[in-house]
């Protein structure tokens, strides 16, 4: 199932938007390669996070008090 801005997995929920948006993309590519969504995510995630430690970008929004 390839994943949007609005309709993305929960394990994303808590990623700033650009890091987000960057893991759907990334994971939608990897589904788009025959990659199972189990594997995909992961990997996606990963590399996202990784994407935004290059550009010194903050990863996840701040959790409440």
């Amino acid at each position: 199932m390839p994943w949007t801005k609005q309709a993305y997995p929960v394990s994303l929920k808590n990623f700033m938007a650009p890091v987000r948006n960057k893991a759907i993309s990334i994971a939608n590519a990897l589904l788009k390669e025959g990659m199972p969504e189990e594997r995909a995510i992961p990997i996606a995630t990963a590399r996202a996070e990784e994407w935004a430690v290059n550009r010194n970008l903050k990863i996840r929004k701040d959790k409440a008090a």
